[in-house]
């Protein structure tokens, strides 16, 4: 039973009575990087925040306590499905609860202004319509659970290059119609508890400041009641921040807010009322979460929804999101008539399931396409074809690895197992390891070479490094970071490689150890991220693309699995090209060349370029798929499920192509010239090669006739209803996404040639007909000019499989 709002309001209203300033200041900033403060004296335990949006990892940045990892962002928008994105969100409440956590720091509803933007992953998609639907889905379904969210990065926070200064200067129109309309939709439908302001400038105003953001729009005319947590280092000043409207300033314990605040207030730089109603909307969530004695959760244990299958929901959606861009008839796949498949690519073996940074989870398996394939495949040969990586891989699991925790006098205070040579903790160390005392963290290991030659070992990271390998020093020094974001340790930090030859069956040990930065130095807890790195020898590269192109050359399929990787395309910095990194484009090439039944499957979480498309059998877009990554391929290939997804943002044939590709400030500040046309609509607009794939383009293994239009008014405050029929005319079950553009008329004011209105899916036999309706919101005549307007006159309902494939119009007359 949900308790009523009132109940809640009186109980807050009680515990802020109670409170003195200095503690209500301090429930306003962080006691470490992921949680605040308790106050047993008014029954306030204290609120955990944890990462998503893919998964929850919790306080520990380790894989001690495994996570579920779920499809990236970019493809639970391409299922088109809001209702599979409030499923998953159940299941991340379910895990948050399971791990203690009680605000999920997602979902991520920025758009894809450009395809070079690093983080577009965690992103949903070009069109604000499309990702208010999806974030709505998503966000309503974490709080069914019990579980607050901050949506995220409030607002125009597009882009990694200088994310920390960038000042975007956008027009109003195109912050209202374009950037802000995900984050509206989510605070009036889903009725978020929280939001996350973000690290850069709108017009010359930090949005962790701004009053006319978040106070007027947030706030005001949306009526948000949730808290505003600052991205984590954001706020940068103590009046300014509690002016504009931050109610959290993360990480703590030291932040602007805290005793900073309460000085602030003593001093009259901030009136208490501010700190007042901050502190409110903190005690709220508490509230609402079943942390303020009380006042109960929001969601009664008994009420909260049904258990979720984990797995099967990953596998699921990571099928329903795959997108299948072309296909000559080869797929799907019949096993029965296989004798041998060849699978190729260094990302067949070892897939990139999620993407870089705060988005990291780990789960406690990951099925890659190999052994998805071969689970369901005869006789399948595997073959590296070309490794696109850069930086060498973690050390893996065969090093027996754990981590060795010490005092400055080699007193041991902790050891942890380690999955891989990946070591980090952010915030929590390992049970029974202090901080203070903590002088160095050695990952040790025992190495046993299968293949003799010349081994290469890499360090990754920033600070003080020894190696150690098979008795000899190998590296004992600093390594400095090489940019000056100060996320690039975390996020890309730099790489010493060092080439050692071995024996194979000779077991030798292996040590890496950081020395850690001084206790004094430490503003916000553990910050200790680097990694081992390890690669077998292996063959020139030249003889791995033929040895691929000849293990196609004798099989019945060749199925070729590319895509990017963390050096590319991650959290933390811009993409510098659209191209598939590394050789793979010429392996694609050469082994198409060698069998004319290939299938290409992109492992990518944003666009690249595929210039051998025409050349393939058939591409399937698999996005970052989620630890059920081989298991969901194995099924679409096969037929067991068809590719459900719909492309969420528009696919270059080359990044030159695109209308929009500047990520970089200029004299700080990155300008939104193109004002409202991003994505589709800017491709619509003007003259030159058009994209390989538009905005909701995807293929089924069946076919679709659209038959019949039916436009009717709607009841106020939607504008009409549509009624389209569709049949299938294929030879196999399927669903189709039938998509609902609206075009107008009048010249004025300019608008797009279309634009996303609604969306519905349908699911048919072989022959079968099928009506769905779709409603026309009234926002979707609406343009804002210094208010929301209706703009009269005559339009087109545009109803299609795509932003350029119409298929049905009506007319849509609206009056003034």
């Amino acid at each position: 039973m949900q308790i009523e709002a009132m109940e809640i309001e009186s109980a807050v209203d009680k515990a802020l009575a109670r409170l003195d300033l200095a503690t209500k200041a301090s429930l306003l900033a962080g006691k470490d990087v992921w949680s605040l403060p308790a106050v047993p004296e008014i029954g306030l335990k204290s609120l955990v925040m944890s990462d998503g949006p893919i998964g929850v990892r919790g306080t520990r940045w380790t894989p001690d306590d495994p996570s579920i990892a779920l499809p990236s962002p970019t493809a639970l928008a391409a299922t088109w499905d809001p209702e599979l994105a409030r499923r998953v969100g159940r299941l991340l409440a379910q895990e948050a609860r399971r791990k203690g956590v009680h605000l999920l720091l997602a979902p991520t509803v920025n758009l894809h202004r450009s395809p070079r933007g690093g983080r577009h992953f965690e992103a949903y998609s070009e069109d604000p319509f499309l990702t208010g639907r999806i974030g709505v889905g998503y966000v309503a379904g974490v709080q069914d659970g019990g579980v607050g969210v901050t949506v995220k990065h409030y607002v125009a926070n597009d882009s990694e290059t200088d994310r920390f200064t960038v000042d975007v200067r956008a027009s109003d129109r195109a912050l209202r119609e374009l950037y802000l309309a995900p984050f509206e939709a989510i605070v009036r439908e889903a009725g978020a508890w929280g939001v996350m302001t973000a690290y850069n400038k709108v017009d010359g105003t930090t949005m962790t400041e701004h009053d006319g953001l978040v106070n007027g729009v947030l706030k005001g005319e949306w009526g948000f009641d949730g808290v505003n947590v600052s991205d984590w280092t954001a706020a940068r000043d103590t009046v300014g921040a509690a002016l504009g409207g931050l109610d959290v300033a993360m990480p703590g314990p030291r932040t602007v807010f805290g005793e900073a605040l309460a000085r602030a207030v003593e001093e009259g730089r901030v009136p208490l009322t501010v700190v007042d109603e901050a502190c409110r909307r903190v005690l709220r969530l508490a509230a609402r979460v079943g942390l303020l004695a009380g006042a109960g959760p929001v969601v009664a244990p008994e009420a909260l929804p049904e258990p979720v299958d984990g797995e099967g929901l990953a596998r699921e959606a990571a099928s329903r999101s795959f997108v299948l861009l072309r296909n000559d008839g080869l797929l799907p796949l019949d096993p029965g008539r296989l004798t041998r498949v060849a699978v190729i690519g260094a990302a067949a073996a070892e897939a990139r399931v999620l993407g870089g940074g705060s988005a990291q989870v780990f789960p406690e398996r990951v099925v890659s396409p190999l052994d998805g394939l071969r689970a369901v495949l005869p006789e399948v040969t595997y073959a590296v074809g070309a490794d696109p990586r850069t930086k060498l891989a973690p050390a893996a699991g065969d090093f027996g690895l754990h981590a060795v925790f010490r005092a400055a006098d080699g007193t041991v205070l902790g050891t942890q197992p380690l999955q891989d040579g990946s070591a980090r903790w952010l915030g929590d160390l390992p049970d029974g390891v202090d901080l203070a005392a903590l002088d160095s963290v050695e990952v040790a290991g025992e190495f046993t070479p299968a293949i003799a030659g010349t081994h290469r070992f890499g360090i990754a990271g920033v600070g003080d490094y020894r190696l150690v390998v098979d008795g000899v020093e190998r590296f004992a020094g600093r390594l400095e970071a090489d940019s000056d974001d100060p996320g690039a340790a975390l996020l890309n930090p730099p790489e010493l490689r060092f080439d050692v030859d071995l024996s194979s069956g000779r077991p030798v040990q292996v040590s890496l150890t950081h020395r850690v930065a001084r206790a004094e130095d430490r503003d916000e807890g553990a910050f200790i991220t680097f990694r081992l790195g390890h690669a077998t020898p292996t063959p020139p590269a030249d003889a791995l693309i033929e040895q691929a192109a000849a293990a196609a050359g004798t099989a019945d399929v060749a199925i070729v699995v590319v895509g990017t990787t963390e050096e590319v395309e991650s959290e933390g910095f811009d993409r510098s090209s659209l191209a598939l990194p590394g050789r793979q484009d010429e392996l694609v090439r050469k082994v198409a060349a060698a069998n004319a039944r290939t299938v290409v499957v992109v492992n990518a979480g944003s666009p690249v370029e595929m210039p051998w498309r025409d050349e393939v059998a058939a591409v399937l877009l698999v996005w970052f798929p989620g630890q059920e990554a081989g298991a969901a391929l194995a099924d679409v290939l096969t037929g067991v499920a068809e590719p459900g997804g719909r492309l969420p943002t528009t696919w270059p044939v080359a990044a030159a192509d695109c209308p929009i590709l500047d990520v970089e400030p200029v004299d700080g500040v990155l300008a939104y010239d193109e004002g409202i046309f991003i994505g589709y609509r800017a491709w619509q607009r003007r003259e030159g090669p058009a994209p390989a794939y538009w905005f909701g383009h995807g293929l089924g293994y069946t076919d679709w006739s659209y038959d019949t239009i039916d436009v009717r008014p709607a009841s106020d405050p939607d504008l009409a209803e549509v009624t389209v029929g569709v049949r299938n005319t294929g030879t196999r079950a399927g669903r189709e996404v039938v998509q609902v553009y609206l075009a107008a008329e009048a010249p004025e004011p300019e608008r797009p040639a279309r634009w996303l209105t609604g969306f519905a899916s349908v699911s048919a036999a072989p022959g079968e007909a099928a009506e769905v309706t779709v409603t026309v919101p009234r926002r979707a005549a609406e343009v804002w000019d210094d208010g929301w307007t209706l703009v009269p006159g005559t339009y087109r309902v545009e109803v299609g499989r795509n932003a350029a494939d119409v298929r049905v119009t009506a007319p849509l007359a609206l009056g003034s």
